[in-house]
């Protein structure tokens, strides 16, 4: 997320029907043409009138919150999260070749969650459980793995925590294909995640922190 103002609409890494039957090419086309769009276009209009903050990362602009002009918090955190949001949940899901969790990771979600499978019953639990609209996210804290939800589009990002990977439980990301049941959605999305993306930022940003 190391990109600045005029931040881009990211295109899709993979086709829009590559995630059928879990995620059915409709949902991929409104949920990032239009949901995710409009965000990336807000936060620009935001940006557009304070070229002093023009030159700022997402990652900057979203930790250092309470740095803003007051009165473009409440929209950079809605916006700019939307679009930090957006960006890591298509990035980590893939098609097709799931493969497990390797390596360090591996070891990590073993050590932190007592096993992979477990692991998914936590964050099954917190997408569930997140009332409303919002998101699950495993995330990375002082060496240490933790499974966590936030409301809207707030972020986890803090100085010391570093998110891994994120389930969109808004509404406009399942309803058109599973209409209530969001349980059936993540028990699906599970299959779709990008475990090579999540190592690779695992690496980067986990490793010696």
């Amino acid at each position: 997320m190391n990109e600045t103002f005029p931040f881009p609409f990211e295109p899709l890494p993979y086709p829009y029907d590559a995630l059928e039957p879990a995620l059915c090419k409709e949902i991929l086309d409104f949920h990032h043409d239009k949901h995710y769009k409009t965000y990336v276009d807000n936060l620009n209009g935001i940006l557009a009138d304070f070229p002093k903050l023009q030159d700022k990362s997402l990652d900057d602009l979203l930790i250092h919150l309470d740095e803003l002009p007051a009165d473009i918090q409440t929209g950079i955190r809605n916006n700019g999260g939307g679009v930090y949001n957006h960006q890591l949940y298509f990035r980590c899901m893939q098609g097709d070749g799931f493969c497990m969790p390797e390596g360090e990771l591996a070891n990590m979600i073993h050590r932190d969650f007592e096993s992979y499978d477990n692991f998914c019953r936590v964050i099954t639990n917190a997408a569930v459980k997140q009332f409303g609209s919002g998101y699950a996210w495993l995330v990375c804290e002082k060496g240490k793995l933790s499974v966590l939800s936030t409301a809207n589009q707030d972020t986890p990002i803090t100085e010391s925590q570093k998110p891994l990977l994120c389930i969109d439980v808004w509404e406009h990301a399942y309803y058109l294909q599973y209409q209530n049941r969001r349980a059936d959605y993540i028990a699906n999305w599970l299959n779709l995640i990008n475990w090579d993306y999540v190592d690779c930022l695992f690496q980067t940003t986990c490793q010696g922190a």
